[in-house]
């Protein structure tokens, strides 16, 4: 499980084992209790959210939409290959 960062209590990553056919690019947004998982593209979208409040959704929501690009290309790198 790649961890792309951290911030404010919250774990942003990915699974190395997306499956196949891969789904198209996510992150995962963690933290004790819950978690949320969130598209990249086109744009950020809400996929789901388990035991996140809606002010830690907020929170994860503006820091994807924040550090996208990033995100973008960790995973693009991390899966570099794996087709």
């Amino acid at each position: 499980m790649p961890v792309v960062f951290r911030e404010a209590g919250l774990r942003i990553h990915f699974f190395a084992h997306e499956g196949l056919p891969r789904e198209p690019v996510h992150v995962h947004v963690a933290r004790p209790g819950g978690d949320a998982k969130f598209w990249l593209d086109p744009e950020v979208r809400l996929a789901r959210n388990k035991g996140l409040t809606a002010r830690e959704l907020r929170q994860a929501q503006e820091t994807v939409r924040k550090r996208r690009q990033e995100l973008i290309d960790a995973w693009n790198a991390f899966f570099a290959g794996s087709d």
